[in-house]
């Protein structure tokens, strides 16, 4: 497989063993993966109540989502924020817009994002990963929310038509794909004239050790396709995008990365990596 190739496979892999926990707890039969005799711990009382990667991503959805955001979601879908920031709430949605979700995951901004735009509005989700697109299919008949579609395909080559949204959202998405030029392309042409961008994603300030760099699990882990912030955002201007702004700067807490095993492989460099990676907010519009 080409470079390019083998991060999206990774990618891909990655996000859906994570989408298969919550796609395969739905099954009539049990909770467990087929090929385990048992998921339970001798720790837990019961293998479906929620395990520690669980609650670290519920505690991640409360540090970016306010408790009335997450009020009537699903476990299936708080625990499914992976994301860096909280990109509906720099979006300045507006009732009837149309919204494009790139990377959507377990369905989260999405559904936010449609409760804003209302009946009249529409979210569409896009996401490369089968699995991902299962289960916020499930999550969007769970919530009953009838404005919201997820597509399957991928940020370099978006099914949609020209000209076909008003906004489009990201959550720490695009700092995956190998080839960003790209995906600011597509996004250009997809969004209306006068439509806005509104990111969060993972930048860089200075290099990074090659051993982080050259880890596909770090690429999955959101840290080795990072890009440092102005060559990010030199991007966009050149794929068209105007009044590019970076909103908020939170560098990230390698303690968590530590506790996270993330990157996995070099966890050795993490001290090399404070002050160097961070995620922002930013926002641009096209003509």
């Amino acid at each position: 497989m080409s470079d390019e190739s083998k991060v999206k496979e990774t990618v891909r892999e990655r996000y859906g063993e994570i989408a298969a926990q919550f796609v395969e707890r739905e099954g009539p039969a049990s909770c467990c993966p087929s090929q385990q005799a048992s998921c339970c711990s001798p720790q837990q009382a019961s293998c479906c109540g929620p395990s520690q990667t669980d609650v670290t991503r519920f505690t991640n959805a409360m540090r970016l989502y306010s408790a009335q955001e997450l009020s009537d979601l699903p476990e299936s879908v708080a625990d499914m924020a992976m994301g860096c920031g909280n990109p509906t709430a720099i979006a300045e949605l507006k009732p009837g817009e149309v919204v494009l979700d790139l990377g959507s995951g377990g369905g989260i901004d999405c559904f936010l994002a449609a409760r804003q735009v209302g009946p009249q509005g529409r979210a569409i989700g896009l996401d490369m990963t089968p699995k991902m697109i299962k289960l916020a299919r499930q999550n969007a008949k769970k919530i009953g929310a009838t404005n919201v579609e997820f597509r399957y395909g991928e940020m370099e080559d978006m099914p949609l038509p020209d000209e076909s949204v008003d906004v489009i959202i990201s959550n720490c998405v695009i700092n995956l794909s190998p080839d960003k030029d790209k995906v600011f392309s597509e996004a250009y042409r997809v969004l209306r004239p006068g439509g806005r961008l509104a990111v969060s994603d993972i930048v860089t300030y200075g290099p990074l050790p090659e051993v982080v760099r050259s880890s596909l699990e770090a690429w999955a882990g959101c840290v080795a396709g990072a890009l440092d912030e102005t060559v990010y955002l030199d991007k966009m201007r050149l794929a068209g995008f105007t009044e590019v702004e970076v909103t908020t700067r939170n560098f990230a807490e390698i303690e968590q990365w530590a506790e996270l095993g993330e990157p996995p492989e070099p966890v050795q460099y993490l001290d090399e990596l404070g002050g160097k990676v961070a995620s922002i907010k930013v926002t641009a519009r096209k003509p």
